[in-house]
């Protein structure tokens, strides 16, 4: 039996952006059901991942053999902000007040929080004209990587950044193929 669908919030409070919730729900939706943590992947992590459960009849599983994706679960909640309202929130928790693309909370299983993603439309809509690439893409990138935080990957050591980027490169091919990547727009 399939565990029910996470519920997530989303907020948009940026006057120019276009933020498609059901489209949003459903590229969460699949990262949660689909993405997978591959073997490499868990040493670089910065929380340890749950590992899937299993009847003590199973095998273990080999080493080649993918393991579940491990955003917690719970409520997500993911807020879309201009660059001074996320530079404010930046300055406000740690303690830098320079703009930023992303910022991730980890959220409260005791009380059934995944987390809080706050994702700049600005700095997508900035670096998407700038490297002549999809917003749309861009912007999703932004939420996979903070979701990625959620999962216990991180970005601060030259390790763990090379195996979050590759894990992201992963959640992005499953989005597009599964036809998820939500359609942004800027007005």
């Amino acid at each position: 039996m399939s565990s029910p669908a996470r519920l997530v919030a989303i907020q948009n409070r940026h006057p120019r952006l276009r933020a498609p919730a059901a489209q949003i729900r459903r590229a969460i939706a699949v990262l949660d059901a689909q993405f997978t943590l591959v073997p490499a992947d868990r040493p670089h992590l910065a929380r340890p991942a749950r590992a899937p459960k299993r009847s003590t009849k199973a095998k273990p599983p080999s080493p080649q053999a993918k393991l579940p994706g491990v955003c917690p679960p719970g409520e997500l909640s993911l807020v879309f902000l201009t660059d001074p309202a996320l530079a404010q929130i930046h300055a406000d928790f740690m303690d830098d007040p320079t703009a930023t693309d992303v910022i991730t909370f980890e959220g409260d299983a005791a009380v059934g929080l995944a987390g809080e993603i706050c994702v700049s439309a600005d700095t997508a809509a900035t670096y998407a004209r700038a490297h002549g690439s999809d917003f749309a893409t861009e912007l999703t990138l932004y939420v996979v990587h903070g979701w990625l935080h959620l999962a216990g990957y991180d970005d601060l050591r030259p390790e763990r950044k090379r195996r979050m980027r590759a894990a992201e490169k992963r959640a992005l091919a499953l989005l597009r193929s599964a036809q998820a990547v939500p359609p942004f727009a800027w007005r």
